[in-house]
């Protein structure tokens, strides 16, 4: 069986998987335009999720499988994966720990004001009257209560906070003290202090958030978007920071990325920028390794109980 990475791993990764599975035959690329004739051979594709199309599936005459060592499957050609049959996973869930991590820590910052105080420091400035707050008795919203969601949630309540979820069916999620619908989101949204988006990008939720929406919000209130930047329009978004609908906007995904220069995002204060960043550890890749051991020892010994099966028609 022959299994094509389309980027390269770290040597020592490398190694323990070839070790592991000394049945299997590897190749690695450094993109999937070096693959060449390895593309008809290959059994099973490993890839970060955004670089197959459909001729490469075409070309993909062996192929059975795709890992895809990431979540995010809105580059993944469906339609012809679909139309070939072929299984596709991803590593949904090793984003969990930095993500919810940094969410608390951008909550932190807002909270405790450390920016500002960074600032005061350069100037050898000695003021205590910069307006600090607590997380606790804070409420936060979080849009989608899957994995990440939950473990932001769960983190969130070490702080006492209020944790209130929105998913597409209201099923009650650990962790959560409350569960609602997407029906539901405006009658929520006056009490939240802190309004969180992990959605990943879909035909659903593509510009789901509207200006209305941080209308609806307190003056005081925190957005942070670190699901998909298509969550919301970048118009539509600058016009709410303008407006001041809402007192600060944490971005550390858009639309196009890498964010261009120039881009009012940039200027704007009450907007931080991060680039795209907050599911960024050396833990990432070998947290994705663990899953694809697991998914092709299930492979091998075709024993069905693979992680992380992606619903081709939902694209996730």
């Amino acid at each position: 069986m022959k299994i094509l990475f389309t980027f390269d791993p770290e040597k020592e990764l490398r190694n323990q998987l070839i070790k592991t599975f000394p049945q299997c035959e590897y190749d690695f690329v450094k993109t999937i335009n070096d693959a060449g004739q390895l593309l008809s051979q290959a059994e099973v594709i490993v890839t970060m999720g955004e670089d197959l199309e459909d001729h490469h599936i075409e070309e993909a005459t062996s192929l059975r499988w795709i890992m895809v060592t990431s979540a995010g499957m809105e580059m993944m050609p469906f339609e012809k994966i679909k139309e070939k049959g072929i299984l596709v996973t991803n590593a949904r869930g090793i984003h969990k720990i930095p993500m919810a991590e940094f969410t608390i820590g951008l909550m932190l910052q807002h909270a405790k004001q450390f920016i500002p105080l960074n600032e005061q420091e350069h100037e050898e400035i000695w003021s205590r009257r910069l307006p600090t707050s607590e997380l606790c008795d804070q409420t936060i919203l979080i849009l989608g209560t899957g994995a990440i969601g939950q473990e932001i949630a769960r983190l969130a309540q070490a702080f006492r906070m209020v944790t209130i979820g929105v998913n597409t069916s209201g099923t009650p999620v650990k962790y959560f003290d409350r569960i609602e619908t997407i029906a539901n989101l405006e009658s929520l949204l006056p009490e939240i202090d802190f309004f969180v988006s992990v959605l990943p990008s879909t035909n659903k939720t593509r510009y789901i958030l509207k200006k209305k929406h941080f209308e609806m919000m307190k003056a005081s209130s925190v957005f942070i978007n670190l699901g998909r930047g298509d969550v919301i329009r970048e118009s539509v978004l600058l016009k709410v920071m303008e407006d001041q609908d809402i007192t600060h906007a944490f971005l550390d995904v858009f639309i196009d990325e890498p964010l261009k220069e120039g881009h009012p995002f940039w200027k704007m204060k009450n907007i931080t920028v991060t680039p795209h960043i907050s599911s960024t550890t050396k833990m990432y890749v070998p947290r994705a390794f663990d899953i694809l051991k697991h998914n092709l020892r299930t492979y091998i010994h075709n024993k069905g109980d693979y992680i992380n099966i992606v619903d081709v028609e939902r694209g996730y």
